[in-house]
């Protein structure tokens, strides 16, 4: 994935289904709280049911021929170097993901391998943590901001690898189910990002690409700088995410919210307001 392109791919594979596993958890919790159930994939409501995960299974798939095809030409070039070696890396991560779309699939298809969706949450968290070895263990050794952007990248992935955990843990959890979907789109985000400044017009001022291609900052003066761009732009991808679950939610309530949440959203505007001693609120609803 050292490219542009290596990076834009699986980043919009990963920022798909990020918002879509976004919405769709908060538009079910909305509906229903009582009824919230975690799921490890979401199926459309209209249109074709099992459309995500013939979008992972197929990405994952697609990218992992990519990065075969790029091994198989490296090595008719210049040999098997251990340095070429990375594209068999990436494809053995993508393997894992295709598995869990593979999976997936032939649990909802066939009745030879009915698999609930916390252990297809057990699947998914393992997919993850074959990207958290192949990033944090990496034959490429990433310096400098390359480093930097890699360890941001490392964080999100580890933080995605529990939230998909206690989704099985907790089944009837909506914040880790929201999570999970938040922390894959961040990872889609923060692809793009690394994209754009790492290979593409957004190279901080102070650093360039050397012969081999690689980002070198001229002083460290310059690469804590481009440092410190790096965790504003993952600020700006986290409120970016904010933001889209609180237009989800406002989405999804305005088309009709379960009784029971208009009961909890008035039983907290309550609970409030006794603790603040407004007027409007009564003894006895102070009392409850």
């Amino acid at each position: 994935m050292g490219s542009f392109s290596g990076h834009v791919l699986p980043g919009t594979l990963f920022l798909a289904v990020g918002l879509w596993r976004m919405w769709s958890a908060v538009a079910r919790f909305a509906a229903d709280p009582p009824a919230f159930r975690v799921r490890a994939w979401s199926p459309l409501s209209k249109g074709p049911r099992l459309l995500e995960l013939y979008v992972v299974a197929a990405g994952a798939f697609l990218d992992m021929c990519l990065e075969l095809a790029g091994a198989i030409f490296a090595s008719r070039s210049s040999g098997v170097e251990p340095a070429r070696l990375i594209y068999l890396e990436h494809g053995g991560m993508l393997l894992v993901f295709f598995l869990f779309g593979a999976l997936a699939l032939l649990s909802q298809n066939t009745r030879y391998l009915p698999l609930s969706d916390g252990e297809l949450c057990l699947v998914a968290a393992t997919a993850f943590t074959s990207e958290f070895l192949l990033f944090s263990y990496h034959s490429a050794t990433h310096t400098g901001l390359e480093g930097y952007y890699h360890h941001l990248l490392v964080l999100l992935i580890g933080l995605c690898i529990l939230a998909t955990v206690l989704g099985a843990l907790l089944p009837a959890s909506f914040p880790a189910d929201l999570a999970a979907g938040v922390l894959i789109a961040l990872q889609g985000l923060w692809f793009y990002q690394t994209a754009l400044t790492l290979y593409g017009p957004m190279l901080p001022a102070g650093c360039g690409r050397d012969a081999g291609g690689l980002v070198d900052c001229r002083s460290r003066a310059a690469e804590e700088r481009a440092e410190q761009l790096a965790n504003l732009q993952l600020f700006g991808a986290v409120f970016l995410a904010f933001v889209y679950v609180l237009g989800c939610y406002a989405v999804a309530a305005g088309r009709g919210a379960h009784p029971d949440l208009a009961a909890m959203h008035d039983g907290h505007v309550a609970a409030l307001e006794c603790r603040g001693g407004a007027v409007g609120a009564s003894a006895e609803e102070c009392a409850i």
